[in-house]
């Protein structure tokens, strides 16, 4: 038995990619080179976005019910879709990019427990409702491949009527007021210094929130159970991951979250400033990213 590859909502265009550098990972994964030697000899961020197991880091804790169901909205080349196939016994993940599907498929191919399908997430049916879905930077999107006045509400409205009662949908985004971005750190979508502190003023087509603004837009969504995380340096290539009930101490400073795709600007020790943040009681709005499980 291995993976499934479904097609059928597959519209034959690409509409995003990270150019020919996809190629070399496919060619990567089917060379089944050492993935430490990999990451070790080559330091372009595609490669390690793309082929780190520290993004596994994001999802692998979680105490998931074996016996469950997952969808996995924009799975990318499969960075965490290997870690949900060992976690529930039915997976389910949906990417818009083929070549990126290929990819994944390549490299969780002997998962058995998983179905990768084509397409745009708004296009497809199902014949079930999932257990947990997940939505890890994704979100931020939403505006790009959901066309209406409210995109935000309305894809996660979607979602919902693909969940259980009792399901829970996991989301990782960005804080648009998070302390790397106010120390000089590039807008992760746009490329701009300030960009989301400052309200997108530019771009319609992605977004992300602060905590108040996410728990309003979950809310409003249909899903009034929120458990906030709080991954530290962020979701991307998370070393520790925080609770609502266990927030870093302000003893020991944070590390400042590095930049691995451009150069960046460092106007102040982070770590340093978090230290004064943390004891004033204002972590959890200046955390540089949210991992959020929420339901019904």
């Amino acid at each position: 038995m291995s993976a499934k590859f479904n097609l059928t909502f597959y519209s034959g265009t690409e509409y995003y990619s990270d150019g020919d550098i996809e190629d070399e990972l496919l060619e990567i994964i089917k060379s089944c080179r050492d993935m430490d030697e990999v990451l070790s000899s080559d330091k372009r961020w595609p490669i390690l976005y793309h082929l780190s197991p520290i993004r596994q880091n994001i999802i692998n804790w979680y105490p998931f019910n074996k016996n469950s169901s997952c969808l996995e909205i924009g799975a990318g080349c499969g960075a965490i879709t290997g870690s949900l196939c060992e976690s529930l016994s039915e997976v389910k993940s949906v990417e818009l990019s083929k070549r990126r599907s290929t990819i994944n498929l390549e490299r969780n191919k002997t998962y058995d427990n998983l179905e990768i399908i084509v397409g745009n997430f708004n296009d497809i049916t199902f014949n079930q409702k999932f257990d947990y879905i997940t939505l890890i930077g994704v979100l931020e999107y939403a505006g790009s491949f959901t066309f209406c006045p409210n995109p935000y509400n309305k894809f996660l409205e979607n979602i919902k009527s693909h969940l259980k009662s009792t399901g829970k949908l996991i989301i990782a985004i960005e804080n648009r007021y998070g302390l790397k971005y106010f120390a000089g750190a590039k807008e992760d979508h746009t490329g701009k210094v300030f960009d989301g502190i400052t309200g997108y003023r530019d771009t319609n087509h992605v977004r992300t929130f602060g905590k108040v603004e996410l728990e309003n837009l979950l809310t409003d969504s249909g899903y009034p159970e929120q458990q906030f995380y709080y991954p530290h340096p962020d979701y991307k290539m998370p070393m520790e991951i925080y609770s609502q009930d266990w927030l870093p101490s302000d003893v020991k400073p944070l590390f400042n979250a590095p930049n691995f795709d451009s150069e960046r600007y460092e106007l102040f020790n982070e770590g340093h400033a978090f230290q004064g943040i943390i004891k004033n009681g204002q972590y959890e709005f200046f955390a540089n990213s949210f991992l959020v499980v929420c339901g019904e």
